[in-house]
């Protein structure tokens, strides 16, 4: 029996995260709560919180509260595939297009219930609102500026700013999204048949563009950790005359992948060496784990020679549905208006007013950091699960932000041919193959945290394995 009170805290609690009543990443009662409910002092709380945490059961995040830690899985990491050594014209499967015809790039279950709002969600729906009801003649009769609106460049430049990013509001053009700054960013640096290096496995995406431009890659092997190779990159430069590279320095799908910040001077420095791009794509920098703030490959660009193009969207962060993005050009800044009014014109005036203001009074920060906590907890209970049911017979990426984890399965599996199986079921996965413009990474495939596990979900991931390794015996059978 224990001695103290604090013992028997301790106790309560280690018993209901060891029962699975409290789950990895989940919330514990607040210190209030605790008092309250087990008739305790303050200070015999902190003292039982303290001894779990030093249990590494626990963790304490600032002004949130005291969480379920998460385990050090003993997991391998997806090993890295040898890409081909020469450029190649890009052809986009057809699966990808059947994929964003359901909506499900991020849910492998669609038809289960949808996750509940943050409440952050509500205010801006209703600054919108109140946007479009104001001078409605005014927005009806007359375009933006190609610029996009002025204070919504000016809000994303104090965001930006605590990201370690300066840049003048002068210098950003709003877009219709991520997908639409990437394809401005290649329409003004490249011309058809000229060769782009893409970091692999590479966001879709981007392959999709690339085939519409006519445009030839050169795939980078990239570490499911550290990202691009730099020094395979700096030896692809001297075979080839590659005018771009597009990149995700932090938390690029599929695998979470971070360029570590001290890498960033290297890579900046070998496209001013070499006079090519660089295309960042910045979809996934605000969704850091951390709360240090994640700074954008952009922050060390040559001011004497820019080479950097920033690319960035509030649709994951904020709203799939919410298609607003903006493009830092810095030279190129003019072609990239240019290009803006050739294929949009103009951006909705009362849903940038309404962004800017929410970023601006602060929802946006606010929004991110439950957020965060929110895909932590979700990462947390995939990676659990995968670890306890499948951990023996899988790899995976254990990222530190963004939505997704990169699974390698056995050699003799087959996710596209388990798409193709399990499509009829409801169940989407995103097949690996979609990630390489050369049919690489059949044996793996991406899955997202963006959702909840719920017991739905859960049932989905176990008939997705059972199907995928199925379908390799047979393979191995024959």
């Amino acid at each position: 029996m224990p001695r103290y009170r604090y013992e028997y805290l301790e106790q309560e609690l280690k018993q209901q995260i060891r029962s699975g009543y409290l789950q990895t990443g989940d919330r514990l009662p607040s210190i209030r709560s605790l008092c309250r409910d087990y008739q305790v002092s303050k200070a015999t709380v902190l003292h039982a919180l303290h001894r779990l945490e030093s249990e590494q059961l626990v963790q304490a995040r600032p002004k949130s509260g005291y969480f379920v830690r998460t385990p050090e899985y003993e997991s391998p990491l997806p090993t890295r595939v040898q890409t081909p050594k020469t450029p190649a014209p890009v052809s986009v499967s057809a699966i990808f297009r059947d994929i964003m015809s359901q909506g499900a790039a991020f849910d492998i279950l669609p038809a289960a219930s949808q996750q509940d709002s943050l409440p952050q969600l509500t205010q801006l729906n209703r600054l919108m609102g109140r946007q479009m009801r104001l001078h409605p003649e005014q927005k009806a009769g007359y375009y933006d500026e190609s610029a996009g609106k002025y204070s919504l460049r000016t809000a994303l430049s104090a965001h930006l700013r605590q990201r370690k990013l300066r840049v003048d509001p002068e210098n950003i053009c709003i877009t219709s999204g991520c997908q639409h700054s990437l394809f401005i960013a290649l329409m003004i640096t490249c011309q058809p048949g000229d060769t782009v290096a893409v970091e692999s496995p590479a966001f879709y995406g981007v392959l999709q563009i690339m085939e519409q431009l006519g445009l030839n890659i050169i795939e980078i092997s990239g570490d499911p950790v550290s990202g691009i190779d730099i020094q395979e990159l700096q030896e692809q430069l001297t075979h080839w005359p590659i005018k771009a590279c597009v990149v995700t320095p932090n938390f690029g799908t599929p695998a979470g992948s971070c360029i570590p910040p001290e890498h960033y001077a290297s890579l900046v420095d070998l496209a001013c060496r070499n006079d090519f791009w660089l295309i960042e794509d910045d979809i996934y920098g605000d969704l850091a784990f951390s709360s240090a703030a994640t700074a954008p490959l952009k922050s060390q660009d040559n001011p004497q020679n820019e080479k950097v193009i920033l690319c960035g969207s509030v649709s994951k962060s904020l709203s799939r549905d919410l298609r607003v993005g903006w493009i830092i050009a810095g030279g190129l800044h003019n072609k990239a208006l240019q290009m803006k009014l050739i294929t949009q014109l103009a951006s909705p005036q009362a849903i940038q007013e309404g962004l800017a203001q929410f970023i601006a009074e602060g929802h946006y920060r606010r929004h991110l950091s439950q957020l965060r906590q929110k895909l932590q907890q979700q990462r947390d209970q995939l990676l659990a699960y995968l670890s306890q049911n499948w951990g023996q017979k899988i790899r995976y990426s254990q990222p530190d932000g963004g939505l997704c984890i990169w699974v390698q399965l056995p050699d003799a599996c087959d996710s596209q041919a388990a798409y193709r199986s399990l499509r009829e079921e409801g169940i989407l996965l995103t097949p690996g193959t979609l990630f390489s413009a050369h049919g690489l990474y059949r044996h793996y495939l991406r899955l997202s945290f963006a959702q909840p596990l719920s017991a739905k979900r859960k049932a989905a991931l176990d008939r997705l394995f059972i199907c995928v390794l199925e379908l390799s015996d047979k393979t191995s059978c024959q």
